[in-house]
């Protein structure tokens, strides 16, 4: 809209310039004389104020009946005073007509609101260019064979082909084939994603090399994409104090504006000078000192954070939580689930001498293979990361509240806790009684692999911290920020993950209504919290703190809990929401200071203080002066796109 309006308006102000008086007599020409070409300009300047000058009046009207003035009132009040003026100087009043400057004006104004509003939806509309990501139609799989569809006929169920290459259309899970998806987009991790038999993907997300069958399960406002795209629109709706802080300082800007302005008109006339002078004054100071910067300082920031959060897997539902994260002095993990994978997994292995650690591993998997309990698929997973093949086995049988027996290359092995070294009367070597008691002081579970009358190895089992924990540790004590460990596990257990990451404090034993008081007894410090948990058993916790982050959203990101979502399980992404914060705020900070502090000279330039020495700001000039300001404020944001999360 505003575009279309200034080009038009343009066009009409060029006759208006061209037939004005004052124009004429600076650059020394005769405009074109014909009958009635003395009213050109006031017929355009007519049609500018009218057509152009319209949605600022309508603007004014909203904002008055409201009772809010603001920068619409400013505009729509600056050029209606130069429209009634100018015209009855053309019906007959003594005085110079602003014509010109009302058609200028209009115009910068205009061109002014096109260049912000162009920053505010190329801002908030970076995160919607994912969703054409999404493949207009998908390959459905039917009964009779394949069928080319419209994604908005695809129901959860439903059973789709995803060729290389091709997007993925809707939430599923996949039931045949393997191949790596980029999942970047949604994610922002920049690595493909394996992706098999079981695993989910996500609409929007590209598929790699590898033909994908996957069956539907959310589409359409249910998918994941959908949500963050609420999500973030949620957010840039949320007001936080820094945005209040604006529109308190716009509303003074306005009373300010109004107030200098009839100061200045009044002044002029008191000393004798023209009407039209005074008129020009008021004008000036009327445009000069619009709200405009300082209405955009704020939302176009907030806007350009969101979406490069958004961009980077961190969800912003609340920008109080945002904006807080800036000051943090603790952050506090579960432990479960956030710092470590929420598994069991090997993390220690001990052995005799005749036999080696992989093939200790490669047996004992052997063994636990046809297992269901957790610590069996431990370290069946365990001997599959690391590559080893894993014979089949015979004759299996539990052992009920001992462990399990198996024959495995025709060797008759045994797997279980201290009750299987108990019932056969097995007896620990010297190495391996030191491994195992070094295990049990660091609170894991110890499990033995036996053959006969001898232990032949022992392995150590424990919630497996994740890799990227102590990175996220590191770089937030970097910040000088304390890192604090909340979980329900045994002392033991919690000490251990502590020592490994280089914790500061841990509060073990704790139950999941406890959270949230231990939350409240580090608030009660001074310390300003942030809490991260999972969203749901922790959801209290999230709540009471002063920044609530749920870690590890993946695909759901319908988390109630919390003032930032995070898509990924990665414990890294907290410095990263610091470091958006202190971006975020850096430049909201000199969005202000940029806005409302230009007017300190151009109010009173715009008045005419300097008019006796010759220095005179001309009405269309104040227009370019304020526009400029709200250009700076909106390239000024645009630089917050540069952060390095």
């Amino acid at each position: 809209m505003f575009r279309d309006k200034f080009w038009w308006s343009l066009a009409f102000t060029v006759p208006t310039l061209i037939w004005g008086e004052l124009l004429q007599q600076w650059l020394g020409y005769t405009a074109p004389i014909f009958p009635g070409s003395e009213y050109v300009s006031a017929l355009f300047g007519t049609v500018v104020f009218v057509y152009g000058g319209r949605v600022f009046i309508e603007g004014a009207v909203r904002e008055i009946r409201d009772r809010r003035p603001g920068m619409m009132t400013l505009i729509s009040l600056a050029i209606s005073v130069a429209f009634v003026y100018s015209a009855a100087v053309a019906l007959g009043w003594p005085g110079m007509p602003l014509w010109w400057e009302l058609a200028t004006l209009v115009s910068i104004m205009l061109l002014g609101h096109w260049i912000e509003m162009r920053s505010i939806s190329g801002a908030r509309g970076a995160l919607k260019e994912l969703a054409r990501l999404l493949p207009d139609s998908a390959i459905r799989l039917t009964d009779h064979g394949e069928e080319e569809v419209p994604i908005a006929d695809l129901r959860p169920g439903d059973v789709v082909l995803v060729r290389p290459g091709s997007g993925i259309p809707a939430d599923g899970r996949v039931g045949e084939g393997r191949s790596s998806v980029d999942e970047s987009m949604i994610t922002g991790e920049s690595r493909p994603v394996d992706k098999a038999a079981g695993d989910a993907v996500v609409a929007g997300t590209v598929n790699g090399s590898g033909s994908l069958r996957v069956e539907i399960t959310g589409t359409g406002a249910e998918t994941a994409l959908a949500g963050i795209m609420r999500l973030v629109e949620q957010a840039q709706t949320s007001r936080s104090r820094a945005q209040a802080l604006a529109d308190r300082a716009a509303a003074w800007l306005t009373w300010i504006a109004l107030g200098s302005g009839a100061l200045t008109f009044a002044a002029w006339l008191i000393l004798g000078d023209s009407a039209s002078f005074a008129v020009e004054r008021l004008v000036t100071v009327l445009v000069v000192a619009c709200p405009h910067a300082l209405g955009l300082a704020i939302p176009l920031v907030v806007a350009i954070s969101t979406t490069l959060g958004a961009r980077n897997g961190l969800l912003v539902r609340d920008r109080r939580g945002l904006e807080e994260a800036r000051g943090l002095d603790a952050v506090v993990f579960d432990k479960t689930g956030t710092l470590t994978r929420g598994e069991f997994g090997v993390v220690a292995v001990a052995t005799i001498d005749e036999i080696g650690e992989a093939e200790a591993l490669r047996l004992a998997a052997a063994v636990e293979a046809d297992s269901e309990h957790t610590i069996a698929r431990g370290i069946v997973r365990e001997a599959e990361e690391r590559g080893l093949t894993v014979p089949a086995a015979a004759g299996f049988e539990a052992l009920p509240g001992h462990g399990v027996v198996a024959t495995v290359e025709g060797r008759e092995l045994r797997m279980g806790g201290p009750a299987l070294l108990r019932r056969f009367d097995l007896v620990l070597s010297g190495s391996l009684e030191e491994a195992a008691l070094e295990s049990e002081d660091r609170g894991q579970t110890t499990v033995f692999l036996t053959e006969g009358s001898k232990v032949i190895a022992m392995f150590g089992l424990a919630d497996r911290v994740r890799p990227e924990s102590r990175e996220a540790v590191d770089r937030l004590h970097a910040m000088g920020i304390e890192v604090v460990m909340l979980t329900g596990d045994a002392e033991p257990v919690a000490r251990a993950v502590a020592g490994d990451l280089g914790i500061d404090t841990v509060f073990a034993e704790v139950l999941p209504e406890q959270k949230a008081e231990t939350i409240r007894s580090l608030q009660s410090d001074g310390k300003r919290v942030a809490m991260v948990g999972d969203g749901v058993n922790d959801a209290p916790a999230l709540v009471t703190a002063d920044v609530g982050v749920a870690i590890g959203a993946g695909t759901d990101v319908a988390v109630e809990a919390g003032d930032i979502v995070l898509v990924r399980s990665d414990p890294r992404d907290l410095p990263r929401i610091v470091v958006l914060s202190r971006a975020t705020y850096r430049k909201m900070v000199q969005n202000l200071w940029w806005a409302a502090g230009y007017n300190i000279v151009a109010i009173p330039l715009a008045a005419g203080v300097l008019a006796p020495v010759g220095i005179l700001l001309h009405p269309a000039v104040g227009a370019v002066l304020m526009s400029l300001s709200t250009v700076v404020v909106a390239l000024n944001a645009q630089l917050l796109r540069r952060t390095r999360l």
